[in-house]
Order: structure tokens, then C-alpha cells, then sequence
């Protein structure tokens, strides 16, 4: 049983890769209790604010103290979470070797997207507060920017690097935490891009698919491949 942050770094470690929570889409998860589904003998417990025995926090905690584990939406439009280890693989069978210039000039990705990643590339890391009116979305464009998001941070063309208050005029931080997104996961962990060099995409999902069915023998083949594949 998971009981606190460092068991859970621990069984991540083993498994290189898990989804951040359950739900119907799970396919690979070290911490099997979503926020609703806690058992009450669990030492655990979500949103209350401990460091150690709270899953929400442990999120902030890889980001903020760790350069060995990334964390975006990575799987099924939802967070999770990849080792150094394993983050070539994701890298190799997610981009297939183009940077974001290619994948925009095939057709892969939007105008929005565009916007995204120039956005960040020119002004470098960025809480998503702020990344959303500088890169020229307005309150009407809510899903649009959500979803455009998930797109980039599924393709591995943007990361999670941080989180960061809102600050007001008077310079002070107030409400919940955002995500701060880097601009491109070269940033975030180089020698991935070098390593997912060297792998062909087709060998790099094999190697994920048989790391699933390890950690889940009962998962179902449709949502494998999505997991994989993005």
C-alpha cells in the first residue's frame, strides 16, 4: 500500500509511467484510489493539504523538487506522470522525430497550437493564467485553449514545469496555483530528445505496451493504444 509521497515515488520509479488518479479511462496507475474511492484505512487523503499524505500535493511536489519526472496530460487527455527512464519512449512513438515546426507544416497541429508554442517559445515558461491572454485567447475561447492544451502536451511539444500564483497589481500572489508550461520538453529533460533519437517509434511502443500489460494484465487492448499513442 501507497501511504505517503516517498512510497509513491518509489513504486513510480518501478513502473516508469502512471496516470495521476483513475476513473473509466484507467490503463496504468501506481496509486489505484482516486479522491473518491479512498479506503478508510488508508493514511492517505486527498486535498488535505499535507505534503506527504496527499496525492494532490505529491503532483506539486514532482514538478516543483524532481528533474527526473515529468508531469502533464500525457495519457487520455489527463495528467500523469513519465521517468527519465521511460520518456524517450513516450517521445519517440508521440513525435516520431519531428519538432514542432514539422508536425505544424504536416498538418498535425492547429493554428491555436501555433499560437500556443510561439507563445512560449518567445517568452519562455509561462503560468497558463498567462499564457492564455498572451498568446491571444479571450474568455469565448475556453475550450478551444483547453483543448489545444492537451494537444500539445499529448504530442510532448509542451511540458509542465512549475506552478505560480496569480499576482496583483499590488504584487502580491493570491488564489489557487496554475500550471507554468515550458515551452518544449527540450527544455525539461534534453537528453530525452537525444536518446528518443535513437529509437524506432514501432520498437518504443512495443516496449510500452508489454510495461502496461505488466502493471495492468487486465487492461483493454483499445485503451492500450490510445495510452500509447496519445
Amino acid at each position: 500500500m501507497i501511504s505517503n509521497y516517498d512510497d509513491f515515488i518509489r513504486e513510480l520509479q518501478e513502473a516508469g509511467f502512471s496516470q495521476f488518479g483513475l476513473g473509466k479511462s484507467n490503463v496504468a496507475t501506481v496509486f489505484r484510489h482516486s479522491w473518491n474511492e479512498q479506503p478508510e484505512d488508508s493514511p492517505v487523503r486527498w486535498f488535505s493539504g499535507d505534503p506527504d499524505r496527499d496525492p494532490w500535493e505529491w503532483r506539486a511536489r514532482v514538478v516543483n523538487e524532481r528533474d527526473d519526472i515529468a508531469y502533464a496530460k500525457f495519457f487520455l487527455r489527463r495528467a500523469g506522470f513519465i521517468t527519465r527512464e521511460w520518456y524517450p519512449y513516450f517521445l519517440s512513438v508521440r513525435r516520431k522525430g519531428r519538432d514542432f515546426a514539422e508536425a505544424y507544416a504536416d498538418g498535425l497541429y492547429s493554428r491555436a497550437a501555433l499560437r500556443i508554442h510561439e507563445c512560449l517559445e518567445q517568452n519562455g515558461a509561462l503560468p497558463v493564467h498567462d499564457l492564455k491572454p498572451m498568446a491571444g485567447f479571450g474568455r469565448e475561447d475556453k475550450s478551444t485553449f483547453e483543448r489545444t492544451l492537451a494537444e500539445l502536451q499529448m504530442g510532448m511539444y509542451i511540458t509542465v514545469c512549475g506552478h505560480a500564483q496569480k499576482v496583483s497589481r499590488a504584487g502580491e500572489s493570491y488564489g489557487w496555483s496554475s500550471d507554468v508550461y515550458c515551452c518544449t520538453p527540450e527544455e525539461f529533460m534534453p537528453e530525452a530528445i537525444d536518446a528518443a533519437a535513437l529509437l524506432e517509434p514501432e520498437e518504443a511502443a512495443e516496449k510500452i505496451e508489454a510495461q502496461v500489460y505488466r502493471l495492468n494484465p487486465e487492461a483493454e487492448p483499445k485503451k492500450v493504444r490510445k495510452f500509447i499513442y496519445g
